[in-house]
């Protein structure tokens, strides 16, 4: 970044802004692909170390909780060091936790890898979120799409490398040991920018209760969204393999389709919303998650459970970035507190959902576990009243 003068470096400049955006980018990307590496890799690590179906189920869980009191560490690390330090460091742990997984001679080593990835996961949930919202103060519309979507082409192309990686016979290990190459440069190239002096301190007094009443109706909304998220990314490569006799280079492809579901609705999103508004896009949404989900429980084959796959993540893929934009906008001053705590209901959801959907997959009941999901879906249209447009936006 050039140096400026403290004047204009208040004001904020284009280049500034422009450069924050492409690294907060980048990070999101790089968050998509771990957590892509983690569940598509899951029925591999799983044969592999010949874990039973409840200690995979109990596993994935256990990431989820520990995700949640990773977001409280990444919450006071964004307010000692800040959220770009924040999210390299949580890259670094993110690429040593998956090379822990890759190479785990045993079931003890393999679980601390994976606890280890979500403690990390959550810490950079909380710096990307923090600076993402940030960035969108600084632009003055909706930016947060264009996160999401870097974060869904990161997941896609994960994906992709496991399926490749299985149909070359190469071991796991080598496949998450690539992608974790790729996330130590990530963290390497991350710069600090400068953002317009709008922009608030760290530390912000606590939330009043009311806020909390405010924040209530976004954090259901969420829940639901990472109950359906967690049932097809953490199980749906699972689902392929033992329902619908997929083969392992085959079973990601699930995932893969839900991510590139996702790189289209979020790509499209933030025009969207200028266009018609964020109450319709949300509702709009729900209805294609529901019908998504209903596609994949009663799919006959695996292609059809691919496709209907990819239509749940065009309608999931927006409902998260306007959930936590929305919620972002009712404490501009505290994002990163109002974030951290959003992120509790984020991991319920995935605990939720992960829990839930083993324990039906367990017993061959994996239809019902994406079922249920479905009309869950629905209930986000009572919630779609509460998400606020951004600043320079109108309700059309």
């Amino acid at each position: 970044m050039s140096v400026s003068t403290p004047g204009r470096a208040r004001i904020g400049r284009p280049a500034d802004r422009a450069g924050a955006r492409r690294a907060t980018t980048l990070a999101f990307a790089a968050q998509g692909m771990s957590v892509a590496a983690v569940y598509t890799t899951v029925p591999a690590v799983t044969e592999h170390l010949r874990l039973s179906p409840l200690l995979t189920t109990a596993t994935l869980v256990g990431v989820a909780l520990t995700a949640g009191a990773g977001s409280f560490l990444g919450l006071a690390a964004v307010r000692v060091a800040g959220p770009v330090a924040t999210m390299r460091g949580a890259l670094v742990t993110i690429a040593v936790a998956l090379t822990l997984v890759g190479w785990a001679p045993g079931t003890a080593t393999v679980i601390c890898a994976y606890v280890l990835f979500g403690l990390a996961a959550g810490a950079l949930d909380v710096g990307i979120n923090t600076r993402g919202a940030a960035i969108e103060r600084a632009y003055g519309r909706s930016v947060f799409g264009s996160f999401y979507t870097a974060w869904s082409v990161g997941g896609v192309l994960a994906a992709l490398l496991t399926a490749g990686a299985a149909r070359l016979d190469r071991p796991v290990g080598e496949g998450l040991a690539v992608q974790a190459g790729v996330l130590l440069v990530v963290a390497v190239c991350l710069r600090t920018h400068t953002l317009p002096a709008a922009q608030v301190p760290y530390a912000q007094p606590p939330l009043e209760r009311g806020l909390w009443l405010r924040i209530l109706p976004f954090g259901l909304v969420l829940l639901i969204v990472y109950v359906v998220d967690s049932t097809v990314s953490a199980w749906s490569s699972v689902y392929l393999r033992q329902t619908l006799d997929a083969s392992l280079t085959v079973a990601p492809l699930a995932y893969a389709a839900y991510q590139a579901g996702t790189v289209v609705g979020r790509a499209t999103v933030d025009r969207l919303v200028q266009r018609v508004g964020t109450v319709a896009v949300v509702r709009t949404a729900a209805l294609v998650v529901a019908g998504g989900l209903a596609g994949v429980a009663t799919a006959p084959s695996w292609p059809i459970a691919v496709l209907a796959a990819g239509v749940v993540g065009l309608g999931a893929s927006v409902l998260a970035p306007l959930c936590l934009a929305s919620a972002a906008r009712l404490r501009p001053g505290a994002a990163e507190t109002v974030l951290a705590r959003l992120n509790l209901f984020n991991y319920a959801g995935v605990v939720t959902g992960g829990a839930v959907s083993g324990l039906l997959g367990s017993t061959g009941e994996f239809r019902l576990a994406y079922a249920l999901p479905a009309a869950l879906a629905v209930l986000v249209l009572a919630g779609a009243r509460h998400f606020t447009q951004p600043p320079g936006t109108s309700e059309t």
